[in-house]
């Protein structure tokens, strides 16, 4: 009985390292991680924006997914194919970005938004989100090591 109280406490101690280790962003590569996601909404639901990086088509963002880029630190630019929003981004190694992707209803048209959040609001607002499906990828090149896109 003790064997397991002990054991019960070892996990509990080592969990919060082992969460922490798995949610920060691959430092050992020196690259950042950026992630591009979409809240599940009503409008807009079926479309599929292309998100671009220095003017490459990455992956096309699905309402209610996200996908993570790995990328070398230096001046990117992010936008929506009608470039209607735009986000230049210097980005340092080791670090973490989130870009949120917006639809907003127009008199005629929806309209994309990329947004700058903070690394907490991010964090959280994908963990409830599934990644994007393989599919949507239009460039591999671009993914963080670790993302895993949906079959």
């Amino acid at each position: 009985m003790r064997r397991i109280g002990a054991i019960i406490t070892s996990v509990l101690l080592l969990l919060p390292f082992i969460l922490a280790a798995q949610a920060a962003p691959n430092v050992s590569t020196g690259k950042a991680r950026v992630v591009v996601y979409r809240y599940r909404q009503f409008e807009g639901g079926g479309s599929r924006p292309s998100i671009y990086c220095n003017e490459t088509d990455v992956a096309r963002v699905q309402a209610g997914r996200y996908v993570a880029l790995g990328l070398a630190p230096g001046k990117y630019s992010f936008r929506f194919v009608a470039m209607q929003s735009q986000i230049e981004l210097d980005l340092k190694p080791g670090q973490e970005y989130y870009i949120r992707l917006d639809i907003v209803v127009g008199a005629l048209f929806g309209h994309v938004r990329l947004t700058l959040v903070q690394p907490e609001q991010g964090i959280g607002e994908v963990k409830q989100m599934k990644p994007a499906d393989a599919g949507m990828v239009k460039d591999k090149r671009f993914l963080a090591a670790d993302f895993v896109p949906a079959k």
